[in-house]
């Protein structure tokens, strides 16, 4: 194969969760311009309808599906809506995600359970949801999680004082390592993307107060930029990435190094 043809999704199947905005649509705008036909999920219609208007003027074949990934039923029916739609499903990237941020001293039990149920049991559901349909389809497949810097290092309180994120995030690595080694010799490769600090929903207000002290400690000097994990995603969802599975990429500008 060419490496054009590597990187070429034509004829495969995505499935986004938390594709409405920010780094979730991103990514599923450059898997349906890589040429996948793309399901995005999000929990409420207001970001949801907006973004499927936007992919679907760009060319793509979208479908938009509201979905709590907490919620085992409706995690069932997005999965079940995207094959039925599209008649198969290759790539799942696990996005949806909240956070709560406070020191661990007071962090509400509520909220610590909030954050894992979406983060963790939500990545959990749909990779068991999507993992079955690939397996039951026999095409093989290509799992993606969404984790994070957070997750595989601690960073000090005035970086980022959110002690249930980061956890989940650690959670989400694990998982994706044990998921890996469970299905590699059935087809389907799990890996990770660790986005460093991006400017997005989640982390608008926190960059606001910290971004120059994020800048200090990253050796590029900056904070990622709009684009900078598209292709990451359509690398590990296409056939250039046929021989990588288990792995945990950081897209983080060297923060980690």
């Amino acid at each position: 194969m060419s490496v054009k043809d590597l990187f070429d999704l034509t004829g495969k199947v995505a499935l986004v969760t938390g594709g409405s905005r920010g780094l979730g649509l991103e990514m599923a705008t450059a898997l349906g311009e890589a040429g996948a036909g793309v399901a995005i999920t999000a929990r409420r219609d207001q970001w949801l309808t907006p973004a499927e208007e936007e992919l679907r003027a760009k060319g793509i074949n979208v479908l938009a599906v509201t979905c709590d990934v907490s919620n085992s039923d409706q995690v069932t029916a997005a999965v079940r809506a995207a094959v039925d739609r599209f008649g198969r499903l290759d790539v799942l990237i696990n996005n949806a995600g909240i956070t709560w941020g406070q020191p661990i001293e007071t962090m509400p039990l509520e909220k610590w359970r909030q954050v894992f149920e979406t983060n963790v049991t939500g990545c959990f559901l749909m990779s068991q949801a999507a993992g079955n349909e690939m397996l039951r389809l026999g095409n093989g497949g290509s799992i993606i999680n969404i984790a994070s810097v957070a997750g595989l290092v601690g960073l000090e309180p005035d970086v980022l004082d959110a002690a249930g994120y980061s956890a989940s995030k650690g959670a989400i690595v694990t998982l994706t390592r044990d998921l890996a080694v469970k299905w590699a010799k059935r087809g389907i490769r799990v890996n990770a993307i660790a986005p460093g600090f991006f400017d997005t929903r989640l982390s608008h207000g926190l960059l606001e107060k910290i971004q120059p002290n994020i800048e200090r400690r990253t050796p590029m000097g900056r904070i990622g930029k709009p684009g900078e994990l598209g292709g990451v995603a359509v690398f590990l969802a296409s056939a250039a990435a046929s021989y990588v599975t288990g792995q945990v990429l950081a897209v983080d500008g060297g923060l980690t190094a």
